[in-house]
């Protein structure tokens, strides 16, 4: 059942990032919910790196879209 819940929630956090972000995005469903759990990682992550979480404790849904935004720009950075 969690593992349902990280997909949706994946899903609404890439599909946020992904109206939020202008230009061409990755197509699919399947890569708006990568894009949206791995989005939530990198906030996590870089939410205990600069020391606004502490260890354990995950990223919220605006943290999460903020980390999936980041994603989507070094993506296109990267395919150009």
């Amino acid at each position: 059942m969690q593992v349902l819940y990280i997909i949706l929630i994946g899903l609404l956090v890439g599909l946020v990032a992904r109206f939020l972000t202008p230009g061409p995005n990755p197509r699919g469903i399947i890569v708006t919910v990568v894009i949206g759990v791995v989005g939530a990682v990198i906030a996590t992550y870089g939410g205990q790196a600069l020391g606004l979480y502490h260890v354990g404790q995950a990223a919220g849904f605006i943290g999460s879209v903020i980390g999936a935004v980041v994603l989507l720009v070094l993506l296109r950075l990267i395919g150009r």
